[in-house]
């Protein structure tokens, strides 16, 4: 019995999604800097599709930022891309980005 009951303790919430769409101010100003970057470089179009087509892949694609940090580390520092790569891990900082991408383009306009 106390088995089962550890097991199930254990495994509560290993599949659980997150819920909550909260992103801290760094977290904003970060994607903020990131969709700046898109949009001065007019990739507005393909950014967004590369972001919707990856949607479902959006925590491997987290993992591969690690593996291609050191070129990253061009446009951002160390930090930063370790909190872009936190941000990607999350279900719903997809939206958050492609979202902000709009919005800085409708400006742009």
């Amino acid at each position: 019995m106390f088995l089962a009951e550890d097991f199930r303790s254990a495994f509560a919430n290993a599949f659980a999604l997150d819920s909550g769409v909260d992103f801290t101010d760094e977290e904003r100003a970060l994607v903020d800097r990131l969709a700046r970057l898109v949009v001065q470089r007019r990739l507005t179009a393909p950014a967004v599709m590369a972001l919707e087509s990856a949607r479902p892949l959006s925590f491997i694609g987290s993992q591969i930022l690690v593996f291609f940090g050191p070129l990253l580390n061009v446009a951002f520092s160390k930090s930063d891309t370790d909190r872009l790569v936190h941000l990607l891990e999350r279900r719903h900082s997809l939206d958050l980005v492609i979202d902000t991408i709009h919005r800085q383009e409708e400006e742009r306009l």
